[in-house]
């Protein structure tokens, strides 16, 4: 979902609880918070958090909270994804670290450094478009033996790679990209 704005510039809270409300009487059994569409690069960790709290506690019960917390920082994405365990979101979205650039070994260790650090579900999120870095076929099959790895959000679009992950593990899989 969108993160909304005043006209000040600030993150409008209680707008995001009303357009959360929104999406579930429309038919929404599930919402990511802070994901591309929500701007998560560009809030600052309380605006991030206030958003997961304002959600959670408009349709908390109603839909699945999933709160967009990677960032190209291993120990911040923890960081983050522990503070939205408190808050208590259902699961997570973890982007690539992009900017860096880490091998596929370090995109491995990156992923499984905040997965371990809370016991919630985690959807790693593969979108080369934006993050300069893609997670190739085999480091996402690697991942899915990790208990807390259950989903990947594709937006790659590539469909040897996906039919690969998707017969060689039992991970979720979402597939789009407006390119």
């Amino acid at each position: 979902m969108v993160t909304p704005f005043t006209k000040d510039g600030e993150v409008d809270y209680k707008q995001a609880a009303e357009l959360a409300v929104k999406l579930v009487d429309d038919g929404c059994d599930g919402l990511v918070v802070t994901g591309t569409t929500g701007e998560t690069s560009t809030l600052t960790d309380e605006e991030n958090l206030g958003m997961f709290r304002a959600v959670k506690e408009a349709v908390g019960g109603r839909a699945a909270i999933i709160a967009g917390t990677g960032t190209n920082d291993t120990a911040h994405s923890v960081h983050l994804s522990q503070e939205a365990a408190k808050l208590g979101v259902d699961g997570l979205l973890l982007v690539t670290p992009y900017y860096n650039k880490p091998s596929q070994a370090g995109v491995r260790a990156h992923f499984e450094a905040i997965a371990s650090a809370t016991e919630l579900p985690v959807m790693l999120y593969d979108i080369p478009g934006r993050s300069s870095i893609q997670i190739a076929p085999e480091t996402m099959i690697g991942l899915a033996s990790h208990p807390n790895i259950v989903a990947v959000k594709d937006a790659k679009a590539d469909f040897a790679a996906a039919t690969r992950v998707m017969a060689e593990t039992d991970l979720l899989f979402y597939s789009g990209t407006t390119d």
